[in-house]
């Protein structure tokens, strides 16, 4: 496979960051984007996978806006009843 140079510009802060975290990995600079690069758009592509099941099956079952926010207000306050009370709540 081939290669590309290219240049990047990054502020201090997290280019700082990017050195500590490919330190402390044994990583080069280049090994640490290339991994953080590949990881960023596996999970974009998974996301849009998910909004697009979500949109086929939306249109087959004509749902509408409103319908979608019924049924995760739904979701989510059963799913809050299934936790149980939040224990760090005042």
């Amino acid at each position: 496979m081939s290669t590309v140079t290219v240049s990047i510009v990054f502020q201090d802060a997290l280019l700082r960051d990017i050195d500590r975290v490919a330190r402390d990995e044994a990583r080069s600079r280049s090994e640490l984007l290339r991994a953080a690069a590949r990881e960023y758009i596996q999970r974009r592509e998974r996301w849009v996978a998910i909004f697009a099941d979500g949109q086929s099956l939306a249109q087959r079952k004509r749902l509408k806006s409103r319908d979608m926010a019924a049924e995760i207000h739904a979701f989510r306050g059963a799913a809050g009843q299934r936790r149980g009370p939040n224990r760090d709540a005042p």
